[in-house]
């Protein structure tokens, strides 16, 4: 029989060449969305801006796929560039972006990569401000997919702002909402895991109510929510 510690290092080691196998398949990738995509990326790298994993990003366009042709979605995240690209490959034609993130310059760097990935200006719109004091203005039970790279202290708010956006059967997104795993060690009790439990255990009452929830060890962690029909 196997010892447990054992177990964990192969299984640790099937998942990381699982990993490498496919992010490395990005044929189903479209070419001009795929060099677009390169090139985001480096420019969030070096501004030091977080950016979903290959592997996320597929996710996200297959959430995205899901949408009715008048549902949209919305990118709450300074990496709009890259988590936007996913999205916008995902969305029906007729279907809209909405990308939320207050620094001008991020926002200006996504409109430039969704210009050079071939997607008309009128796919998306830009708000320029601080994501909790606009997303009350949004249309309700009008988006598909919410995707959201928030700080923790703004998790919980920030999922009381995106709910009533979603239409039945849209999904919320949470990157990072389980901080790398910190939420799971008991002796953590600074001010950012503890709004990361909070906002976790929201998120069961919500699971008990109208919500199906998924959470997956990816990008530190990964929260899908999905409103019932």
């Amino acid at each position: 029989m196997r010892h447990p510690a054992m177990i964990a290092r192969v299984s640790e080691t099937a998942f990381s060449q699982l990993s490498t196998y496919i992010t490395a398949r990005r044929d189903h990738v479209p070419e001009a969305v795929a060099d677009a995509l390169r090139q985001a990326r480096e420019e969030a790298e070096e501004n030091g801006v977080p950016t979903p994993s290959p592997i996320v990003g597929d996710l996200l366009t297959v959430l995205a796929a899901g949408s009715q042709a008048s549902q949209g979605a919305v990118a709450v995240t300074p990496a709009a560039g890259v988590a936007g690209l996913h999205i916008l490959a995902g969305l029906r034609e007729k279907a809209t972006l909405t990308c939320i993130e207050p620094e001008a310059a991020l926002q200006a760097g996504a409109k430039e990569a969704f210009r050079a990935a071939g997607f008309a200006p009128s796919r998306v719109r830009f708000l320029t401000s601080r994501p909790l004091e606009v997303m009350g203005r949004l249309a309700t039970g009008a988006y598909q997919l919410i995707y959201a790279d928030v700080a923790a202290v703004q998790l919980r708010p920030l999922i009381d702002a995106a709910w009533p956006l979603l239409a039945p059967g849209g999904t919320l997104v949470i990157a990072g909402s389980l901080l790398d795993g910190t939420v799971a060690d008991p002796t953590r009790r600074d001010r950012e895991t503890e709004a990361a439990r909070e906002a976790d255990a929201f998120v069961d009452t919500l699971a008990l109510d109208d919500a199906a929830v998924a959470r997956l060890p990816l990008d530190g962690g990964l929260t899908l929510i999905t409103k019932r029909g």
